[in-house]
């Protein structure tokens, strides 16, 4: 059960499980109750991948800031362990997205998200280019459901979807702002600093309200 528990949470389970309730809620829309669970729990599978590799490649990091709530600091589970489970998972999400509701299309328009996500964990989080992968990835998961059903994303949707994406990246790293700056992590937000950043992530979540209303 401990090792269920630290899989878990070394998936960002919070996240996670708003991902993939916005993804259901585009999927149900689009297609219906049915398709909609097989493509949550695309997205899911997904989404665990970006999580477990953030979670291990940060893990130096972790143990030097002595963050014992991340599992493998608390000892919860080994990196290891957590390697094995994003070799079996990263296969899985890309079959069932590619092959199922999604279908090629939408699939890889979704796995380009995944793949902004695990460019974030290993590159762009040091450089100020560090928004990118999150607006790519906020436009592709919505994207991606339209898509699959042979329509073109309206503005509202991959732009309004950029830029909470956008506003996201800069709300998430505040908590461990000073810490990933000790650490060399010099994303955008690090570089501006708290309250540069939080305007920033006001402002951007105040163009995507303007956009969903405009488009």
């Amino acid at each position: 059960m401990s090792k269920l528990q630290g899989l878990r949470k070394a998936s960002h389970f919070g996240p996670t499980l708003i991902v993939t309730t916005i993804g259901w809620i585009f999927a149900n829309y689009y297609w219906w109750e049915g398709p909609a669970y097989v493509i949550a729990f695309g997205i899911c599978c997904g989404q665990f991948v970006v999580g477990w590799s953030n979670d291990l490649y940060d893990y130096q990091d972790d143990l030097a800031h002595q963050r014992t709530k991340k599992p493998l600091v608390a000892g919860l589970i080994t990196p290891e362990y957590l390697r094995k489970w994003i070799y079996f998972m990263t296969p899985c999400a890309f079959l069932i997205n590619l092959f199922g509701p999604l279908g090629i299309k939408g699939g890889l328009v979704y796995m380009l998200g995944i793949a902004c996500g695990i460019g974030y964990n290993f590159y762009f989080k040091f450089i100020a280019a560090s928004p990118l992968p999150y607006a790519i990835a906020f436009a592709a998961l919505p994207s991606s459901i339209a898509i699959s059903k042979e329509i073109t994303p309206p503005v509202w949707m991959w732009l309004g979807g950029a830029l909470f994406g956008m506003a996201a990246h800069f709300i998430n790293v505040m908590k461990d702002m000073d810490q990933d700056q000790a650490s060399g992590i010099n994303g955008l937000p690090q570089r501006l600093g708290k309250k540069r950043s939080i305007l920033a992530a006001v402002t951007l979540i105040a163009l995507g309200v303007v956009v969903l209303f405009l488009f």
